[in-house]
């Protein structure tokens, strides 16, 4: 299997043909068991031609896979595929594994509304508070937001998970860069 995949995407890389690396990986991933499709993969997870082929074929036969799903959530975010999508499929992640962190990033990322996405980004930030991704993605929406609708509320929050972060930091660039940002917001007036 490994040896078909080496092949369809040198030919894709050669030719830039995506309908046909597509088919490729659709037809094989119909004559695969999902164990061999994953390892076989695993080279090009940074192609979602690739990914999602497989990592389709892989969910539908084992549904209850939370890494999957975030592994072909993340393909589909990356391809534009929409933030329903997205979503749906990392809220199925989380209902199979409630502590898969990917998943729940993914359904963060995946809501619209910049209020509910602040929100989102709380609860991950709570439920993994040794998260800094996730704690500099609820600064940053916060901030979003804060700029967007003059919101104190939401700058209060931004600068506070910064100050957490730069506590945190090891770096001296790291810091600069926090307290720099933090400055900025500081400086604001909403």
């Amino acid at each position: 299997m490994s040896v078909a995949f080496a092949d369809a995407v040198q030919e894709y890389r050669q030719q830039g043909d995506i309908a046909s690396l597509l088919d490729r990986m659709k037809a094989l991933s119909i004559a695969a068991e999902p164990e061999v499709l994953i390892a076989a993969s695993v080279p090009y997870h940074d192609l979602p031609e690739v990914v999602i082929p497989v990592y389709e074929r892989v969910v539908a036969a084992r549904p209850a896979d939370a890494q999957s799903m975030v592994i072909l959530a993340n393909a589909y975010w990356l391809t534009g595929r929409g933030a329903d999508v997205v979503g749906a499929l990392a809220t199925r992640a989380i209902a199979a594994d409630a502590n898969n962190r990917g998943a729940w990033h993914l359904w963060s990322l995946s809501e619209s509304n910049p209020r509910a996405r602040v929100e989102r980004w709380q609860q991950v930030a709570k439920r993994f508070p040794a998260d800094q991704l996730a704690r500099a993605a609820l600064a940053d929406n916060a901030a979003s937001l804060a700029g967007a609708e003059h919101d104190p509320l939401a700058l209060d929050l931004a600068v506070q998970t910064y100050e957490g972060l730069w506590a945190e930091a090891s770096r001296d660039e790291e810091r600069r860069a926090l307290e720099e940002t933090i400055a900025k917001l500081k400086g604001w007036t909403l």
